[in-house]
C-alpha cells in the first residue's frame, strides 16, 4: 500500500520528494517492495472478448503491446507528471522522441509556430523538419518578450522554447510568454531540461506541454536513454500518444524501470548538484583565463532575479568562456575530473565544447548570435566535492 492509499492528515499534502519516491506504484499479486520491471512486448487475454475489448478501448491498468503502454512504463508516466503537475504523461525512447512528438503530433502544414532560436541542436532540426512538412517557422530572441508580441499572429498554433537555453543559459519568462500565446489561442510547448522537475513550475506558470530528456537528471547516472511528454490527459492520451505508439517513440520498459529509480535520488541529486554549481561559478568570478562565467544563479546573471522568481535556484549548469578555442581545448584535456563528453545531469561531471559538437551543424554566424562562442564550455557539475570540482578546472588552466 502506498502513502496516497494511507489516511492522511487533511490539507497535509506529501513534499515532492516523498512523492517521487512512492507515487503510482503497481505491485503485483506478489508485494514487492521495489517498483516491478514488466520485461515483456506483449499481453496475453482471458478470451477472445476481452481481447476485442482491450482494442476497443483498454483502462488504465489494462495493456496490449509494449509500444502502446506497459505496467511499469506506467508507472513513471504517473510518478513523473505528479512531480510536475500535469495530469498525465507519455514516456518516450528518448529526449528528442519527446520534443518530436510533443510537436510532430499536432502541428499540420499551414500551421505557425514560433520558437525561440537559442535551442539544442537537434531541437531545430526537428523545427526544420517542421518547415520542410509546410509548418511556417518564426524564430525570435526567446529573452526579448517584445519580440515574441510582434511574431504571434492569430493564426499561431504553438510556441516552443527551453525554459533555459543550452549551452548559453537564457532563461525565458514562461508565464508572460504564455499569457501572450494564450491570447491567439497558441499552445505552450516547454522543454524544460535544464530546470528539472525538481526546480520546474512550468505548469503551474502556464505550459500546456512540458518535455524532458529523461536521459538527464532523471536518470541521473548516464545510463540509459528516455524522454517524456507531460500535460493534459486529453492531449496525451488523444494526441501525442496515437501519434508516438504508431510511430514507434515509446520507451522500453526496462529503461522505464532504471528512471523510475532515478526519480528516487533525484531531488537530493539535483539540489546537491546545484549547490556545488554555485560555489563554483563563484569561486571562477575573478579567476584569470576566464574571460566570462554564467550562471543563473548569481546575481551578476542579467536573468538572475526572473530564475530565481521562476525556478528559485540556479540549476545545475554552468558556463565558461576561455576566450579562445585553443584555450578550451587545452582546459579540456589538462581536466581529471571533469569528463568530456555531450550528456549532461549525469552523478559524474562533464564538460562540453559547444561549438564544435552539440551546436556544431549552426553556422558560426548564427552561433556567434546565440552567444557560443569559440571559447565556450558548458559544464555539468554532478556530485564531487565542489572542492575537488574547483581545484581541477584551476588546474586546467595552466
Amino acid at each position: 500500500m502506498s502513502p496516497e492509499s494511507k489516511s492522511q492528515e487533511p490539507n497535509q499534502p506529501l513534499h515532492p520528494r516523498t512523492r517521487a519516491v512512492h507515487h503510482g506504484i503497481r505491485r503485483s499479486q506478489y508485494g514487492e517492495m521495489a517498483e516491478a520491471l514488466f520485461m515483456t512486448q506483449g499481453f496475453s487475454y482471458d478470451s477472445a472478448e476481452q481481447a476485442e475489448a482491450r482494442f476497443l478501448g483498454a483502462g488504465p491498468d489494462e495493456f496490449i503491446y509494449a509500444r502502446y503502454g506497459n505496467p511499469t512504463s506506467r508507472m513513471f508516466e504517473d510518478r513523473i507528471a505528479d512531480l510536475e503537475g500535469t495530469e498525465d504523461a507519455f514516456a518516450t525512447a528518448s529526449g528528442m522522441a519527446a520534443v518530436n512528438g510533443a510537436l510532430m503530433c499536432f502541428l499540420k502544414p499551414g500551421d505557425h509556430i514560433v520558437s525561440s532560436r537559442a535551442l539544442f541542436g537537434s531541437c531545430l532540426y526537428v523545427l526544420d523538419l517542421l518547415a520542410r512538412f509546410g509548418v511556417e517557422v518564426s524564430y525570435v530572441d526567446g529573452t526579448d518578450i517584445d519580440q515574441w508580441r510582434a511574431a504571434l499572429r492569430p493564426d499561431t498554433r504553438a510556441v516552443f522554447f527551453e525554459s533555459v537555453s543550452n549551452p548559453t543559459l537564457e532563461v525565458v519568462d514562461i508565464a508572460a510568454v504564455a499569457e501572450l500565446a494564450h491570447a491567439v489561442g497558441a499552445l505552450v510547448v516547454v522543454d524544460n531540461v535544464f530546470a528539472t522537475p525538481v526546480y520546474s513550475r512550468a505548469a503551474r506558470q502556464g505550459a500546456d506541454v512540458v518535455v524532458y530528456s529523461a536521459t538527464k537528471h532523471i536518470d541521473g547516472s548516464g545510463r540509459c536513454l528516455g524522454g517524456v511528454i507531460c500535460g493534459t490527459r486529453a492531449f496525451v492520451r488523444e494526441v501525442a500518444e496515437p501519434y508516438l505508439k504508431h510511430t514507434g517513440g515509446a520507451i522500453s520498459p526496462f529503461n522505464a524501470w532504471l528512471m523510475l529509480n532515478g526519480l528516487a535520488t533525484m531531488d537530493l541529486r539535483v539540489r546537491a548538484q546545484t549547490d556545488s554549481a554555485l560555489q563554483l561559478a563563484a569561486a571562477m568570478k575573478d579567476q584569470a583565463g576566464i574571460a566570462r562565467v554564467i550562471y543563473p544563479g548569481v546575481p551578476e546573471h542579467p536573468q538572475h532575479d526572473l530564475v530565481m522568481r521562476q525556478m528559485g535556484a540556479g540549476g545545475t549548469m554552468v558556463a565558461l568562456d576561455l576566450g579562445s578555442k585553443e584555450a578550451a581545448f587545452a582546459a579540456m584535456n589538462r581536466m581529471r575530473i571533469f569528463q568530456i563528453s555531450n550528456n549532461l545531469g549525469d552523478a559524474k561531471s562533464i564538460v562540453t565544447h559547444p561549438s564544435t559538437t552539440t551546436h556544431q551543424r549552426l553556422s558560426e554566424e548564427t552561433r556567434l548570435a546565440l552567444g557560443i562562442t569559440p571559447g565556450l564550455l558548458r559544464l555539468s557539475i554532478g556530485l564531487e566535492d565542489a572542492g575537488d570540482l574547483i581545484a581541477d578546472i584551476r588546474r586546467s588552466l595552466g
